[in-house]
Order: C-alpha cells, then sequence, then structure tokens
C-alpha cells in the first residue's frame, strides 16, 4: 500500500502534467523541445511534433541514442530514455516554431532505474542523502553567473598554427580604433563596476536579457555591468532548493547566450577570455534549512550558528579536490590568481571579497544568513558543482570540523609575507584539483551520492578530453619566450 507522501507526490505530479498540456493548447505550441544534461555540464535536445506528445510520454518517457553524449554510454549500450519533469515547462523565447521545453532525467531502458551518469540524478541523491543525515530538509543554492558580453569572437587551432581574437566596441584596448566611427566611452581595465551608459554599453541588452529570463520564469534581482572591461556582466536571480537553481542555472545560460546572438553580440561564461583584467566567476550563496527554519543563523561569527562555520569547515577542507566539479576546466585556473579579485585564498571572512568564503552582511534578518563560495565559475555543471559542495558541507557538520579563524584584512594588500604563508591557496591548475579529487573524494561518495565510476569517470575524462590536450599544443606565448632560445 502506497504511503500518503507518494500518493500525494502522484497527485502532484498529475496535476502539473495537466497543466502542461493546458499550456500546450493556450500557447498553440507546435513542439516539445527534451532537455537534459551531459556529464560535463552542456544542455542538449531534441524536439518531438505536439501532437506526438502524449500522458504516457511523462511515465513511459522517451528513447534515444545516448551514445554520442559526452562522458556517457558506449555505442554498444546506447538506448537510453529521457522522462521529462512536467514542473519545468517553459515556452522557448528563441525557436521559430513555437516550442515548449521539458527538462529530463535520464533512465536506464532495461533496469528502469535512474541512469548513475545523469546529473540531475546525482544532485537528487545529495538531496536525499542530505535527509537521511536529520541535518536540514532543504539546501537552497544562489549561484551569481557573471560572464562577457562581446561582438566578436574568433579562433583556430590545427598542426602549424594556433590564435584567438575577441573583441569588443566597449574594449580600453579599442580607444584608438579607427575601423569605424569612434565615439569614445571605452572602460580602463577593472574599471567596469557599475559605470552609467553610454560608457556601460550593454545595459538595454542586460535589459532584454532581464525580460527574457522573467518570461521563462526566473525570478531576476538585479542586473549590472561588472569590474571588467569589454561588457562583462552580471544578472543574479533569486536563490532556490538545489535542483531548481541548477535547472533554473541552465535556463539562465541558455537565454543569455541566446539573446545576445539575437542582438548581433556573442556571450561566454568562459572564466579568463581577457588576459590582464578580471575574469568571470560564479560565487554561490549557500543556505540549509529544516522545518522552515533557517540554520545558518547563530550568535557566532559573523551571526553564524556552530553549524554554519562547521559546513565552511568542510568547504575548506575539501576545497582542493571539490575545485575539480566547481572549476572544472583548464582555463578555470587562469582565474584563480591573486591581483584581480579572485578567491585564491582557503579562508573566511565576513564582508571580505579576497577570501574564498564570505559571509554576506547587507541584512540582520536570519532568514537571510547565508555563505558565498566564491571559487566557482560558469563552466561548471550545476548539478555536480552544487551537489558536490553540498557534501563537503555536509561532512564538515558531521565530523565538526572547525575551519579556523577568520581572516577579515585585506589578503592581497595588508598581510605580511610570513601571515601568507600560513593561508592555503586554491590549486594551480585543472590537473592538480583532478589530482586531489583522486585521493579526496570519500565526502562524495558518502550515502552512494557520486559513486567511484562516475569520479574515475570525471577525472579520466577531464585529463584525457581537457588537460592534456592543451599540455600538447604549443603556446603563442612560448614562442615570444623560446624562439630565439
Amino acid at each position: 500500500m502506497e504511503s500518503k507522501s507518494n500518493i500525494e507526490e502522484q497527485k502532484d505530479k498529475l496535476r502539473k502534467i495537466h497543466d502542461v498540456f493546458k499550456l500546450i493548447k493556450e500557447k498553440d505550441i507546435r513542439m516539445i523541445d527534451f532537455r537534459f544534461t551531459d556529464l560535463p555540464g552542456q544542455w542538449q535536445h531534441f524536439s518531438i511534433p505536439a501532437d506526438k506528445f502524449n500522458e504516457e510520454s511523462f511515465y513511459e518517457g522517451l528513447g534515444f541514442d545516448g551514445s554520442s553524449i559526452r562522458g556517457w554510454k558506449s555505442i554498444n549500450e546506447s538506448d537510453m530514455l529521457i522522462m521529462p519533469d512536467p514542473a519545468t515547462a517553459r515556452v522557448d523565447p528563441f525557436i521559430k516554431y513555437k516550442s515548449l521545453s521539458l527538462i529530463c532525467d535520464i533512465i536506464d531502458p532495461i533496469t528502469k532505474e535512474p541512469y548513475n551518469r545523469d546529473p540531475r540524478f546525482i544532485a537528487k541523491k545529495a538531496i536525499e542523502f542530505m535527509k537521511t543525515t536529520g541535518i536540514a530538509d532543504t539546501a537552497n543554492f544562489g549561484p551569481e553567473a557573471e560572464f562577457f558580453i562581446l561582438n566578436h569572437v574568433a579562433y583556430n587551432v590545427n598542426e602549424y598554427s594556433s590564435w584567438y581574437r575577441i573583441d569588443s566596441r566597449e574594449g580600453f584596448w579599442n580607444t584608438g580604433s579607427e575601423v569605424e566611427a569612434n565615439l569614445g566611452h571605452k572602460i580602463k581595465i577593472k574599471e567596469g563596476y557599475f559605470p552609467v551608459p553610454p560608457s556601460d554599453s550593454t545595459n538595454d541588452l542586460r535589459n532584454k536579457m532581464v525580460e527574457n529570463l522573467i518570461g521563462a520564469g526566473i525570478d531576476v534581482e538585479v542586473q549590472h555591468h561588472e569590474v571588467a572591461t569589454a561588457g562583462q556582466s552580471e544578472i543574479d536571480f533569486k536563490y532556490a532548493s538545489l535542483i531548481d537553481s541548477a535547472d533554473n542555472l541552465q535556463m539562465f545560460k541558455y537565454i543569455v547566450k541566446n539573446t545576445a546572438k539575437e542582438a548581433g553580440m556573442t556571450a561566454t561564461f568562459m572564466p579568463k577570455p581577457i588576459f590582464g583584467d578580471n575574469g568571470s566567476g560564479m560565487h554561490t550563496h549557500v543556505s540549509l534549512w529544516k522545518d522552515g527554519k533557517a540554520l545558518f543563523a547563530g550568535d557566532k561569527y559573523a551571526g553564524l550558528s556552530e553549524l554554519a562555520l562547521h559546513f565552511i569547515g568542510g568547504l575548506l577542507k575539501h576545497a582542493p579536490s571539490l575545485l575539480a566539479f566547481t572549476n572544472p576546466t583548464t582555463n578555470s585556473y587562469k582565474r584563480l590568481v591573486p591581483g584581480y579579485e579572485a578567491p585564491v585564498n582557503l579562508v573566511y571572512s565576513m564582508s571580505n571579497r579576497s577570501a574564498s568564503v564570505r559571509i554576506p552582511m547587507y541584512s540582520g534578518n536570519p532568514k537571510t544568513k547565508r555563505i558565498e563560495f566564491r571559487c566557482p565559475d560558469g563552466t561548471a555543471n550545476p548539478y555536480l558543482a552544487f551537489s558536490a559542495i553540498l557534501m563537503a558541507g555536509l561532512d564538515g557538520i558531521v565530523n565538526k570540523i572547525e575551519p579556523g579563524e577568520p581572516v577579515d584584512k585585506d589578503i592581497y594588500h595588508h598581510l605580511s609575507d610570513s601571515e601568507k604563508k600560513t593561508i592555503r591557496q586554491a590549486p594551480g591548475s585543472l590537473e592538480i584539483a583532478l589530482e586531489n579529487l583522486g585521493r579526496d573524494h570519500e565526502f562524495l561518495t558518502q550515502g552512494g551520492v557520486f559513486t567511484e565510476e562516475l569520479i574515475q569517470t570525471w577525472i579520466e575524462y577531464k585529463m584525457e578530453k581537457e588537460v592534456k590536450e592543451v599540455q600538447l599544443r604549443p603556446h603563442p606565448y612560448e614562442f615570444y619566450l623560446y624562439y630565439e632560445v
């Protein structure tokens, strides 16, 4: 006999399914677009005509070939099922033929069990594990994914040459450009924070992004220009539970990129596309709740609870391996260097943006008490990154890991050399982060959330497809350094 909670869940699902078909009829939807996330973190999709979609699709799923999806099955075991989540239905603002998008879970067609390399399933396991500990029933995440809006990007890699070129009419390097009428108002290096138009040349485009995000059901809080020149931007949306926040982030990136493309521009979440200026991070706000009560508020440092301090302790202890998921590209570590407001120091502080963990002090309301993990960037797979952050924090709580003393000084400018030597640093490369992950991942495998097989697949994929491929190729700067040797 089904439990009362299961019966209510089924009734709720049925209501949401009916809402989907009501929306299809009201909006005259012609195509249904199914979306899921591959292992590295990119959205994938396929579509079917709306008249081929029915209620059974939500229970039986739809088949597809999973062998070409990065990090997934091999060609001899390629059949997979997607299971649409009716709560994620959104009318797509970009596809010409009126389309409804649905985020999907991945199911093994033989066992009918969730696929163990589906990032969304790993996130669900992380939440269930958290509940079994009795610590909390809700984990809220609020990512702030920064990005650049550019006018031009070109790159080429082959056996005998390698180059890239990006451009922005707003970029400070264009003060002397005479390719077209130059009207000035270029933003200086590291001086892009909050200028008004005409210096802030992408304000209207960000407003259009906000409009599209709101239309997709994402609750936007603020938009502004970021520190770097060349259209660096930030649009923040309201926090949500772990899976909802990861779903929202995937939609956020999709809308930002497509809105820019419609305007004849291009947007990138690549952390460090410009040498000599600030890179783009994804500062991630986290809080735990139980029975409607905020668990991070208390009478300890910066208004935190002891539980919150132990959560921070877990983050800081496991950060060297955690970054393999939160900062998962070789380019990520070109951002994580001193001198560009990057959180390279594995310490915590209130209001201090040079620390990797910050406690925002905007409000004294206990319900807003949270911690901000500043290391991640927008190349992360949000389901894996948020799950790994949660698992590190829970490990800190369970094992009462102390975070050490806070550092409230400006670490970059106001610490002595001897003081700096006592502070642990973030990994200097993706290779080092992956090596740390190989040594320190027991906290991730608690409750079977991350499997050994998934972790080894991640390490091997990143090493073979990214780290070694970058290492093999001559860099243009090496010609500057070594050609005349």
